[in-house]
């Protein structure tokens, strides 16, 4: 039994944790993720285990790379031999598909509820110091860090491994990053714990590790740069695995694909992995034979910017199979219901994208399952996104997205979301809406969950919840929805306030008028320079 760690049930205290501000399914074990293929990425982390497990090297480690060379895969294998070793203390995988994953100032207490349920000795520390002021968690970086992380990890002695994924999804305008900031002046502190962090290499996570403080403390590794034979041979290892699963499921595969055609996807994939996974993906669409799935994508021209060529043809590919047919007035309906998925500011299901949307229920699932080998997708009450984040880098690029009837323009379909929100509040919204007794509070009733599942849609409680998020993004005719608005503060107000009271989302109200106002002085201004 390993000193320190809880192997009892959690006791009461632990309840105090379940109010507590932290991001839901942050963990490596949950969300779309796998680990490596058997065989596959050796040296990569052969050489993250060395220095997991030597405590005289640097408490950090960076782990870059460009999108598709397979940085989470290898950070979720990476936690899974932690957790194997029992040296694994906690976890947070970021996502910019997820309204908590991306937002950094979740990400030290979502850390520190995991550490507090894996050791005792943390908990211990950890629960005297925010029991009596739960608002620790909203406080600045600097403050969390000390008080949720450094301080009950130095003076418990743990001795363990934090694992922070993709910290480039998080939303952070700083021109150097907050967070590694942060760590830059307290890891030091605390020598027997360790940071894995992988992230592309954006100029602020770049600006970051530049830091004095953190640059003296950290390893880097570059996963773009790995010899190309070696990240070829993984990539022709795992088409050839896929391609022997494949031929379990469909006859008449014996043989298939040929030498040549198996050296010309590993060609293409260009030692982007996320091409070979969406390349299978596509392959295995059961709608299709694999062998004519293999001749499309094979037949198929490189298109896009230079860097992305093949991965761009390859996207290109399954939206023309998908929607080639279509005529020209439903193009528009294809890209409001692909920017429901990629804009959303969580992932929605295709009833709920049709509801906000005011389309066909049937008609979105339809829509989305011709393109199901771009997405994580199961069917029409379960939500929706990206199979990659490099999808929606795509499809919102007009230099690399060249076929206009898929081009997605974000600031005209903010607008677009934007306006459907206000639509659904202002046929949905009523006083009293949960029928609730006079002068009850919330935590009275002891149906609210019941009450708020009747009563108040996920489209409807996503519409009030989102609708400025849109708002603040958005673009072209932005004068056009304030007629929207204005019915919408003065008849929808307080209803609006009623329901983000039951939903416990009453602070989100604070924010969502404070973008309203500065969206106000930012279109105000607009319309008078361009009236002068």
């Amino acid at each position: 039994m390993t000193p320190g760690i809880s192997h009892k049930p959690l006791t009461a205290t632990m309840a105090l944790f379940h109010n507590f501000r932290s991001a839901k399914g942050a963990e490596f074990q949950h969300g779309k993720h796998i680990g490596c293929l058997k065989g596959t990425r050796g040296t990569v982390l052969d050489g993250i285990e060395l220095w997991a497990r030597d405590f005289n090297q640097r408490s950090i480690y960076w782990l870059n790379g460009l999108a598709g060379t397979g940085k989470s895969t290898i950070a979720k294998t990476v936690a899974e031999r932690l957790v194997a070793d029992g040296r694994l203390g906690a976890s947070f995988f970021c996502s910019r598909e997820f309204e908590d994953r991306r937002n950094l100032e979740l990400i030290f207490p979502t850390l520190a509820i995991q550490l507090a349920r894996r050791f005792t000795d943390f908990r211990s520390i950890l629960v005297p110091l925010i029991q009596p002021d739960t608002n620790i968690a909203y406080e600045p970086l600097y403050n969390q860090m000390e008080k949720l992380i450094a301080q009950p990890l130095k003076e418990s002695g743990i001795s363990t491994v934090i694992v922070i994924d993709a910290l480039d999804e998080c939303e952070d305008e700083e021109p150097a990053s907050t967070i590694l900031y942060v760590l830059g002046q307290w890891a030091p502190a605390i020598p027997k714990v360790k940071f894995f962090i992988t992230g592309r290499p954006e100029p602020c996570i770049s600006k970051g590790f530049r830091l004095p403080l953190l640059a003296n403390i950290t390893d880097r590794f570059v996963l773009h740069e790995v010899e190309p034979n070696q990240v070829n041979h993984d990539i022709q290892l795992f088409f050839k695995h896929s391609f022997l699963e494949l031929s379990l499921l469909w006859p008449g595969l014996d043989d298939w694909p040929t030498k040549e055609q198996l050296d010309e996807l590993c060609k293409r994939a260009t030692g982007l992995f996320v091409y070979a996974a969406a390349a299978v993906k596509f392959i295995s669409n059961n709608q299709w034979n694999p062998k004519k799935q293999l001749e499309i994508l094979l037949d198929s021209l490189e298109t896009g910017a230079y860097e992305w060529g093949t991965l761009d043809s390859l996207y290109s590919s399954i939206l023309q199979q998908a929607f080639s047919r279509r005529k020209p007035e439903d193009y528009a309906t294809v890209r409001s219901t692909l920017s429901a998925v990629i804009l959303a500011a969580n992932p929605l299901s295709p009833s709920t994208i049709a509801e906000l949307l005011g389309f066909n229920a049937e008609d979105v699932s339809h829509l989305l399952s011709l393109v199901n080998s771009l997405l994580i997708f199961q069917d029409s009450d379960h939500p929706v996104w990206p199979f990659h984040k490099s999808f929606p880098d795509f499809i919102t690029n007009p230099s690399r997205c060249l076929d206009m009837r898929f081009c997605i323009s974000p600031g005209t379909l903010h607008l677009e979301f934007t306006r459907n929100c206000l639509r659904l509040m202002k046929s949905g919204l009523k006083q009293n809406p949960l029928s609730l007794p006079n002068y009850a509070l919330n935590s009275e009733v002891k149906d609210l969950d019941v009450r708020i599942k009747d009563h108040i849609s996920i489209a409807l409680e996503y519409a009030c919840q989102y609708w400025h998020s849109h708002l603040t993004r958005a673009a072209d005719d932005v004068g056009s929805v304030i007629f929207d608005l204005r019915f919408f503060l003065e008849e929808n107000f307080l209803t609006w306030l009623e329901v983000l009271s039951v939903l416990g989302a009453v602070r989100g109200a604070v924010a969502a008028l404070k973008n309203l106002i500065q969206w106000l002085e930012k279109v105000y201004f607009d319309l008078s320079c361009s009236i002068t």
